[in-house]
């Protein structure tokens, strides 16, 4: 084995550790309904400095607090991909239908797939081709029976732009899920930084855009605390952990089941009817694991 190909050699406990992720990720639909009427950049602002507390709690107890000490592009990367995704997202969500936006912006599973070819030492074969390509259409399916497909009315410029941006979601995070692989040498602690400088630039864009809207309640205030441990915190370093040490390839591949389980908990929790579509969506992005997971 090259010197290339040893270093980029996949822990199948790191993907493991990465695939926690997307489980977290399922539950973020249903603690963002529980949350109430609060603005995106608020929301957002409020649950990135928990997720970031928890980082600084975690690296203090393990003396590794200068882990967060990381050269300007790692920075870069880490605060582009964080804040970048969530800031473009909000933006496309404001311009076009929100089940087609969030269908465009699930294209960062696929290109993860396609980007991950360029890495050192990967291989992109046709099995991860094949299972990306199911699981988006088992995506596209879930999100066309929800929103009835894309309508000729998006041809207004502002539903255009709001498509566009979620397009650019896509690529800024697939882009931050391959960077981060090449930059293995930061530690997973330092995500700790850039969740606190994602909440810091998402508190500065509600203070400018949107209007302050206090938690109703304790329950309001559970599922803000429970977005900002899991899918806005722990989530966040897991999938650090996993992309830089695990079968990236594996693990854009296996992301296309976030929205499905995330609607089959708005289901069991009475927020959602159960669909035909969910039940394709459901055969369709398990067959795209299989496919891309087969051997030989």
């Amino acid at each position: 084995m090259t010197r290339e190909k040893a270093q980029s050699a996949a822990s199948p406990a790191a993907t493991l550790v990465g695939l926690g992720a997307i489980a977290l990720w399922s539950v973020l639909a249903l603690l963002t309904a529980s949350a109430g009427a609060i603005p995106p950049f608020e929301l957002a602002a409020l649950t990135f400095a928990i997720g970031g507390g928890l980082g600084f709690v975690y690296a203090a107890s393990r003396g590794r607090l200068a882990a967060l000490v990381q050269p300007w592009p790692v920075w870069m990367v880490g605060v582009g991909g964080l804040f970048g995704y969530h800031a473009l997202y909000f933006a496309a969500l404001n311009r076009a239908p929100p089940a087609e936006a969030s269908l465009i912006a699930y294209l960062w599973p696929l290109l993860i797939v396609l980007f991950s070819a360029l890495l050192p030492g990967e291989r992109l074969r046709l099995r991860h081709l094949v299972g990306a390509a199911l699981g988006f259409a088992g995506a596209a399916t879930l999100f066309a029976g929800k929103a009835g497909g894309f309508s000729l009315a998006a041809i207004d410029p502002r539903v255009l732009s709001g498509y566009a941006l979620a397009l650019a979601c896509a690529f800024v995070w697939s882009s931050y899920s391959v960077l981060s692989r090449k930059l293995k040498a930061a530690p997973t602690e330092a995500v700790a930084g850039f969740c606190v400088a994602t909440a810091a630039l998402a508190a500065l864009c509600h203070f400018a855009f949107e209007t302050n809207v206090a938690p109703a309640g304790a329950a309001q205030w559970a599922a803000i605390v429970g977005l900002g441990l899991g899918p806005v915190g722990l989530a966040f370093y897991v999938w650090d952990f996993g992309v830089k040490h695990g079968d990236i390839r594996l693990l854009g591949v296996a992301a296309y089941a976030a929205p499905v389980l995330s609607t089959l908990i708005l289901v069991a929790a009475g927020f959602a009817p159960a669909t035909l579509s969910l039940g394709a969506a459901c055969a369709l992005i398990v067959g795209g694991a299989v496919v891309a997971t087969r051997r030989g």
